[in-house]
Formats: C-alpha cells, sequence, structure tokens
C-alpha cells in the first residue's frame, strides 16, 4: 500500500504557486519554514499529547476501527471519515454506494458531504447508499454554501432531500476562506439563523465550520462566534505533514479548538492529493500523521474500493507515533513545505469552488 493509489492521476509537475499577497495574506508571503525543525517538532509532540482527550476514557472499536469522541458533543465516531467530493467521480454510481457499504460494513460511521459536491451527484449517491437501514449506522455530515439565511434554508433542505433523511448529524458552513464570511455568517438575517432554525426543528443535530485557506480566517470566525455568545461543536481543517511547517492550522488553531473542547475534523491528509506528489510520504504514512493530532476524525476520499482498503488498513494499523516518528517525517518534508507549492488549497484559488461560483454564497 502506497501513495501511488492516490497521487497516480497526478504526476504532473507543479510551479512554485502564486501567492495571495493581500493585506490578510502577509503571513503567508512570509519564509515562516524556516522556522527551527527541533521546535515545530516539540510542538507536533505536544498535539500528539492532546489525544487522549479525544479517545475518551475506554478505547472504542468497531471491527478493528479505534472510534474517538466527537469533542463536546460525546459521539463517538470512527478515527476514519470517508470524503463526500470522490463519491462523484465513478462512471457508475453503483461503485459510490459499494464504496459508502463497504465503509460502514468494516466499522466507518463517520460520512462526509456537501451541498456543492458535483452538483448534488455525491449526496445523491451517499442518500441512495444510506437505504436499508445504512442510515441508522452513520453518523451524517454535510456542509452548505450559503450566507443569507434564505439561501442556507434552501441548501438545507435540498441536502436533506438529496440524502433521503430527515436529519443531518452535523451541518457545517463551508469554505469559510474570506475575512468576510464570519460576518456573513453571523449579521442579520445570516446563515447561522436558517442552521440554528433548522437545529431547532430537529433537522441538524450539530454545527460546524469548514475552510482550508489560512488560521486567520478559522480564529476570526472563532472569534466572532464567542463574540456573538455561540460555540461551535466541530471545526474541519487541513491537517498533513506540510502543513507543520507552512502557516500551519496544527499549530495555530488546534489548540485553541481543544483547549474549548471543539472537534477537531482533519481534512486533506494527502494535500488532495498534492503532498503525496512531492514524493516525500506515503499515503499510510500521511493517514497516520494526521491520526496521531487530537482529531476526532481524518477525514480522506476513497473514490474506489481500493484505496477504501488503504484507508481501512491505516485506521487498524495505527498506533501512536514516537516523538522519533514523527521527527522523521517533518524532516523528510521541511523542504518540499517550505512555499507551500504542495498546499494547494492555501495558496492558489484551486480548490475554491465558490471562488468559481459566488452565487452559491446568496
Amino acid at each position: 500500500m502506497n501513495g501511488g493509489l492516490h497521487a497516480r492521476r497526478f504526476s504532473f509537475a507543479l510551479s512554485a504557486p502564486t501567492h495571495f499577497c493581500s493585506g490578510i495574506r502577509t503571513a503567508l508571503c512570509t519564509p515562516r519554514w524556516r522556522s527551527d525543525l527541533s521546535r515545530v517538532t516539540r510542538e507536533a509532540c505536544g498535539l500528539a499529547r492532546s489525544v487522549q482527550s479525544v479517545r475518551g476514557t475506554m478505547k472504542h472499536t468497531r471491527n478493528g476501527i479505534p472510534y474517538r469522541r466527537l469533542g463536546r458533543t460525546g459521539e463517538l465516531v470512527s478515527l476514519i471519515g470517508v470524503g463526500g467530493y470522490h463519491l462523484g467521480r465513478q462512471a457508475d454510481e453503483q461503485e459510490a454506494i459499494r464504496i459508502v457499504r463497504t465503509a460502514v460494513d468494516n466499522g466507518i460511521n463517520f460520512l462526509d458531504n456537501c451541498w456543492d459536491y458535483n452538483g448534488g451527484a455525491s449526496e445523491i449517491r451517499m442518500g441512495k447508499a444510506l437505504r436499508d437501514g445504512y442510515r441508522d449506522k452513520a453518523f451524517l455530515m454535510t456542509k452548505i454554501d450559503g450566507r443569507t439565511k434564505e439561501s442556507a434554508a434552501r441548501q438545507i433542505d435540498e441536502s436533506l432531500r438529496r440524502l433521503q433523511t430527515d436529519r443531518i448529524d452535523l451541518m457545517q458552513f463551508h469554505e469559510v476562506i474570506r475575512m468576510t464570511d464570519p460576518e456573513r455568517v453571523f449579521g442579520a438575517d445570516g446563515a447561522l439563523e436558517a442552521v440554528v432554525t433548522a437545529q431547532r426543528a430537529g433537522k441538524v443535530r450539530y454545527i460546524g465550520f469548514t475552510g482550508h485557506k489560512t488560521p486567520t480566517i478559522h480564529l476570526r470566525m472563532l472569534d466572532t462566534a464567542q463574540a456573538h455568545g455561540f460555540t461551535f461543536d466541530a471545526v474541519q481543517l487541513p491537517l498533513n505533514v506540510m502543513d507543520a511547517h507552512f502557516d500551519s492550522f496544527a499549530r495555530q488553531v488546534v489548540p485553541r479548538l481543544v483547549e474549548r473542547d471543539i472537534a477537531v475534523l482533519g481534512m486533506k491528509p494527502m494535500g488532495d492529493p498534492f503532498v503525496l506528489v512531492s514524493g516525500t510520504v506515503t499515503a499510510v504514512e500521511c493517514l497516520h500523521y494526521a491520526m496521531n493530532l487530537p482529531t476526532s476524525v481524518v477525514i480522506t476520499g476513497c473514490d474506489s474500493l481500493p484505496v477504501l482498503e488503504q484507508a481501512l488498513h491505516a485506521a487498524r494499523s495505527f498506533r501512536p507515533l514516537s516523538e522519533g516518528a514523527v521527527t522523521a517525517l517533518l524532516e523528510r518534508t521541511a523542504r518540499a513545505a517550505r512555499d507551500g507549492k504542495y498546499e494547494l488549497y492555501k495558496t492558489t484559488h484551486h480548490f475554491d469552488g465558490t471562488y468559481q461560483n459566488p452565487q452559491w454564497l446568496g
């Protein structure tokens, strides 16, 4: 099992990214990668020691898959989660259905999705997969792009219909990637009003947000929530071996989440899949590194059964990494990570669906 399963379709050479050298991106355009490697390693190992807080007081497993506590919710979720975007890539939707059901049958309960993934096809396929009793075995998360009360309410109802369910376990505000997003979500007639209304109606159980651009925006979202007397249940962010070196979510945001017992949802453990393209680490090493952080779940895209089997193997074989193992991974990736070349979600618009489709925001 190696990175080839993910990287084979992305074997092209990457050029250095064009940075967002605006006022909010100034920090990203400085050589943070020159930070002392021993300090980066020490902080990474310190974060790893926080994992006990999400493991809970007992060891929980299903079919060999470890389970962790979802922050202050107390819910138990599988250490690995199936990403929804990749479920829209198969020519035959029956393959996507097989992937979801095989994941659940093998002990995975955390399922990721989004209103905009593949024009809604990812939610539709997942909805079909969750028939025949599978919905009751899953912890279902999806996301909405709407920033207004009206657009958010419409997207919530569309997601419920596509997913063929009357409730979403975790609803998240998707792509919080602009400094203006927090104010739009929390403002008058903003998206939060729609989500809280849905929560009171029993359509939504827990509330979170996602983003991938810079820790500064995540922290602003958390600050804005606090100013409004609101606490998120979960926050999703990119966590991988290269993030540790460059404008790091793990170093700047995760400690704040752990302190407030907000569930940490790791995504892009392989840079989707550009960290693998660097040739410095394997897929299983990427997954184990993210699992070693205080993540409640590590979400990874599985576009085929072999890739799913790789993820299952990584979860079942995971053991806490020694400080030496963490140091070796960080040393191996330091040079490649130094300018964000393999973290395109931070340094380009490559992953910004709402940048390409601003109408989704409402």
